[in-house]
């Protein structure tokens, strides 16, 4: 009977964490940088996906990506690659990794890691020149990446 009720426990904690999602820190990355499980536990959603694309506030991913599909959209950027046709070549795991963190794929880039909280040298509060204070977040949360990766996907052509 105890061994009954010890498993029906850890079942029901597992079920707990995976509800809500991979903490930045547990994130873990293969060999090339995918991220084979979803981060929220849930799927993303593709329009949600398009706004943080274009979101000032948020991923803003046009300020560096050119993507056709959203030229109304103004002031797409051209330092980091065109993303037309990126949902064709990339699956969903490798754009996970790729939002959450691409330093894990691509070393040397300067793209944000927009899942991460920790192991860099810490932001400043603001323009002070002063190190931020108390508990920094990711840029996007497990869910927002999650529905970037789905509007990523989209991009077929």
């Amino acid at each position: 009977m105890k061994r009954v009720i010890g498993a029906s426990v850890a079942i029901a904690i597992a079920t707990v964490g995976f509800a809500e999602g991979v903490g930045t820190d547990d994130v873990v990355y293969g060999e090339y940088g995918e991220v084979e499980v979803s981060l929220s536990g849930q799927p993303g959603n593709a329009e949600a996906g398009l706004e943080i694309m274009v979101a000032r506030g948020k991923g803003n991913c046009i300020a560096c990506h050119q993507v056709t599909a959203l030229d109304e959209y103004p002031f797409h950027g051209e330092v980091g690659p065109s993303l037309d046709g990126i949902g064709a070549y990339r699956t969903a795991e490798e754009l996970r990794g790729i939002v959450a963190n691409p330093k894990m794929t691509y070393e040397g880039t300067i793209m944000p890691a927009f899942y991460r909280i920790s192991g860099f040298t810490r932001p400043g509060n603001g323009f002070t020149g002063k190190a931020a204070e108390g508990a920094l977040s990711p840029l996007l949360t497990a869910q927002e990446i999650e529905d970037v990766v789905a509007y990523l996907q989209t991009l077929k052509d």
